[in-house]
């Protein structure tokens, strides 16, 4: 067994084990951050560390929320709550991801996207086009009276990259890449009572350094200002995955408004409904074998 595949196996065992424990942590009256803290500690705690921060995306939120420092929001008792998390294992990376209904009122529209997963998966081999995987998620989500999220997609995973090629549409998109033998890919069907677009709004608490840039301590010597400098090497520890605001020691707006402006950062605004319709989401890791795959997660 390569080193790329035993240590995305070990990175899918610990997220699994962090998954069977959400359901006692994800409820009416729980912080978020305490929630955000709990995951990305269990992974340490477990044997590997965060591939991106927590994600807790509520109702119309799809993707890209994280707590601040801080934080003292809590979950409402009629949460659909979007639970998003991914370990590396020496940089190799499982990402998964469920939802839970919180009212029991929104049962139909996880439904959707769980038997929407469950149908893309079972479709996956070596040497099919995305294009009728996307076909089946599509398919299955309009057979439950919901729309997917046309701008949300699955992805590859590499060695440190959380967000690699192939896209995985939520929808036929006509010919496209083949899913080959050995690839690692993440299938995350997003489903809305919505228009099926997301958008971003003005929060942000998740960055990543650019991976267009060469990364070292000697390529921050032209940063000119100290604190630049200070928060570019805290967030080399994550190399070009995505890390939290709250991680860093002192993370002044001011300052990292300007590595973004200057291309040293990149932001991940949250992303919410266009229409505010309610989003439900579940993801799965996949190992492409040449006829099946592995679920890693």
């Amino acid at each position: 067994m390569s080193e790329k595949i035993e240590k995305t196996l070990k990175a899918g065992e610990i997220l699994k084990k962090v998954k069977k424990e959400l359901p006692s942590i994800v409820k009416p009256g729980k912080k978020l951050l305490e929630i955000a803290e709990y995951v990305e500690n269990r992974i340490v705690e477990l044997g590997g560390k965060p591939a991106f921060p927590c994600n807790i995306s509520i109702n119309s939120d799809a993707a890209h929320f994280t707590p601040k420092k801080g934080d003292e929001r809590v979950l409402q008792e009629d949460s659909v709550v979007k639970v998003d998390i991914g370990a590396h294992v020496d940089g190799y990376v499982a990402d998964t991801a469920v939802t839970f209904d919180l009212s029991g009122e929104n049962q139909k529209l996880v439904e959707a996207a769980e038997k929407a997963l469950e149908n893309a998966i079972s479709t996956v081999k070596s040497g099919i086009d995305v294009s009728k995987v996307g076909k089946v998620i599509e398919e299955t989500i309009k057979s439950f009276g919901f729309r997917p999220v046309y701008n949300l997609t699955g992805h590859g995973l590499d060695r440190w990259i959380a967000h690699t090629k192939p896209t995985i549409y939520n929808y036929e998109a006509g010919k496209g890449i083949k899913i080959e033998e050995g690839m690692i890919i993440a299938i995350e069907p997003f489903v809305t009572n919505g228009l099926g677009k997301v958008v971003d709004r003005s929060e942000v608490e998740i960055f990543s350094l650019n991976p267009e840039l060469a990364w070292s301590e000697k390529s921050f010597r032209v940063v000119r200002m100290k604190q630049a400098r200070e928060i570019l090497k805290e967030a080399l520890q994550y190399r070009t995955l995505p890390f939290a605001k709250r991680w860093l020691s002192k993370a002044p707006e001011v300052i990292i408004s300007k590595l973004i402006r200057d291309g040293y950062l990149r932001a991940y605004p949250v992303l919410t409904e266009v229409k505010n319709g309610l989003v439900s989401q579940v993801e799965h890791t996949l190992i492409v074998e040449k006829d099946s795959v592995i679920v890693v997660t």
